[in-house]
């Protein structure tokens, strides 16, 4: 009789277990559908006004109802791209050197050094970015540069501008101080499941560290290590606080320049929601919010396919 009422009760209770979670998945669309609605509904004066060609006008004048999101998207991306370019090999390493290289007596401290400086907010990333990294990175990087490059082709213009340490490669630099703890502890772990046997027995046949990472660690892991970049690209293309304070806050595309002010979508947002009139200009914030909302989806559905591409591949392989 006790056993009977034991499953009766554990049917129960996985009943009620498996309710409760497939509630918490339905919330959780309908509230990504609402947002969706909400930002389209919030956009759509600014949608009829301008239609697509707000993705491509670089006109921002709020005094004149004139309105296009170009440089918040040059913005945006570029200052991305630039956290990724110099962020994605300096995790490697870390997480390489944590699992591979260091001392077993230094993992631990170092692993959990790396990762409190995910704990630190933004917007004190970006006053020291402003205060301290800025005026270092004019005088010792900006300067030397431009001396160098003086009258070489594209790349001179690349470093054009007055140096005062601000622009799109600074805040990109500051995207990329940022992210480094999430694709490095994301790296790392990812590296840890990889089996000792297949290690070892590459050293057994003679490899080098190097090439039992390259060769063995980093095919093994990929998949992990791909959504570990993802998951920085994310972080970086939503970041809010340290760009406002890095990137200039300027409205131009006359500049090729990386070291000259700029705009990203967050950015702008941040400076001018609270004071945006209701009308065009309330709209087309919302209208630059749905923008960041489809290029954050395009990036997740894009790197998804191609995680599910690469476990496809592998399972062909075996």
């Amino acid at each position: 009789m006790r056993t009977t009422l034991n499953r009766k009760h554990s049917r129960y209770g996985d009943a009620v277990f498996a309710g409760l979670f497939r509630g918490a998945t339905i919330l959780t669309l309908v509230m990504l559908a609402g947002i969706i609605i909400s930002l389209i509904i919030g956009a759509w004066p600014a949608f009829k006004e301008f239609g697509f060609s707000f993705l491509w006008t670089n006109e921002w004048d709020p005094i004149q109802n004139k309105y296009g999101a170009l440089v918040m998207i040059y913005g945006t991306v570029a200052t991305s791209v630039i956290a990724l370019l110099i962020a994605v090999p300096v995790s490697f390493g870390i997480a390489v050197f944590l699992t591979e290289l260091a001392p077993s007596w230094l993992k631990k401290p170092l692993g959990t050094a790396i990762e409190l400086l995910a704990a630190i907010p933004s917007i004190v990333y970006g006053m020291w970015g402003l205060l301290v990294f800025g005026p270092l990175l004019a005088e010792y990087v900006q300067v030397p540069l431009q001396s160098l490059l003086e009258g070489v082709p594209f790349l001179g213009a690349l470093v054009s501008g007055y140096p005062v340490g601000i622009g799109i490669f600074p805040a990109g630099i500051i995207l990329a101080i940022m992210i480094i703890p999430f694709i490095a502890s994301v790296m790392r772990d990812v590296f840890e499941v990889t089996p000792p046997l297949l290690k070892e027995s590459a050293y057994g046949l003679g490899s080098t560290t190097w090439e039992v990472i390259w060769n063995i660690i980093f095919p093994y892991t990929k998949a992990g290590v791909v959504g570990g970049i993802m998951l920085g690209l994310g972080r970086a293309l939503g970041e809010t606080m340290a760009v406002t304070f890095m990137i200039g806050n300027m409205n131009q595309l006359e500049s090729p320049s990386l070291f000259e002010a700029a705009n990203s979508i967050t950015s702008v947002l941040a400076n001018e929601f609270a004071e945006a009139s209701p009308g065009l200009h309330q709209s087309s914030l919302v209208y630059l919010g749905l923008i960041l909302f489809f290029i954050t989806f395009v990036v997740l559905s894009c790197s998804k396919l191609f995680l599910m591409k690469l476990q496809k591949n592998e399972g062909g392989r075996s």
